[in-house]
């Protein structure tokens, strides 16, 4: 199976919320993730903050994304949905 996000709600900070088509809900914490030219713009909380869905993960406008796999390994499980 084939991890994908299929729901996306930002919590605070960095964190996001997320659910994946395996059932599972986990939360993300993106600050210490944001490395590299292309996630630069990501450090301004405002345009954080503007992320869809895309395909199978979280994207912003510049293109920046993450790969849904490495978004399941690093969330902690959550309990439930928002």
């Amino acid at each position: 199976m084939f991890i994908e996000v299929i729901k996306a709600n930002y919590l605070n900070g960095y964190k996001i919320f997320l659910e994946f088509n395996d059932g599972v809900s986990k939360t993300v914490d993106l600050e210490n993730e944001l490395n590299g030219e292309v996630f630069q713009p990501l450090k301004n909380m405002n345009y954080f903050k503007t992320f869809s869905i895309k395909f199978n993960t979280i994207e912003w406008d510049n293109g920046a994304d993450f790969a849904p796999e490495y978004l399941y390994q690093i969330g902690k499980r959550t309990i439930g949905s928002l």
